[in-house]
């Protein structure tokens, strides 16, 4: 096929600048490409890990409600592989919590207390590991470690202020430290204002009233 003079200086423009850029357009096109496949498959693989780690979290769900031995044996499987393989996930944070209100329902104080610390040190969510020291704190008081109670509560959060000064007011009441527990439970108090809960701390003030 024949070509016109200004055809040919078209086509010879062409091959130039093909030569010069194509390597270059060839491998921006990859580039592009491969990005798009890679952002795809991250999508898929991040579903996947919530999706499983959401199977986890409802099978521990369940064996929380059931009695039994085997329902702790299925608790602590199902957050073992919760912590282990989904450390990073919401439903790990919210499953350990539910394992160790679970466990400690049960009596198992000491693997509750397990659940609660490793979230604790290990929480992506600063709530969730406010939260957990909180509980923490009240599995211990409950095994008598009074001291180590109290450190989970040190430095309180802002938003927990109200709820760690009236755990550490429950602390010092089980030490027999009277007044400083009534401290306490005032600072909760006012930490709480126009909150119910108040009235309940001004309950427990009212009680140690006369001692």
């Amino acid at each position: 096929m024949a070509y016109d003079l200004d055809e040919q200086e078209k086509l010879d423009a062409l091959r130039a600048w093909w030569d010069r850029y194509g390597t270059l357009v060839a491998v921006a096109v990859f580039v592009i490409v491969a990005a798009i496949v890679g952002w795809r498959g991250w999508q898929w693989y991040q579903t996947h890990q919530a999706n499983q780690a959401m199977g986890y979290f409802e099978a521990l769900q369940t064996a929380a409600g059931q009695e039994g031995e085997d329902a702790i044996s299925r608790i602590q499987a199902a957050t073992s592989t919760l912590r282990e393989s989904f450390p990073d996930s919401g439903y790990t944070s919210r499953g350990v919590l539910v394992a160790a209100s679970a466990l400690a329902e049960r009596g198992q104080l000491d693997a509750a207390r397990d659940q609660l610390q490793w979230l604790a040190q290990r929480g992506k969510e600063p709530a969730m590991a406010a939260l957990a020291r909180l509980r923490l704190a009240g599995v211990l008081m409950e095994q008598q470690q009074y001291d180590q109670a109290l450190a989970q509560l040190a430095n309180a959060p802002a938003s927990f202020e109200a709820l760690y000064a009236d755990r550490r007011g429950d602390i010092l009441l089980a030490q027999g430290k009277i007044a400083e527990a009534r401290a306490e439970w005032q600072r909760a108090k006012e930490a709480f204002g126009s909150d119910p809960i108040a009235q309940i701390v001004q309950l427990k003030i009212d009680a140690i009233a006369g001692a």
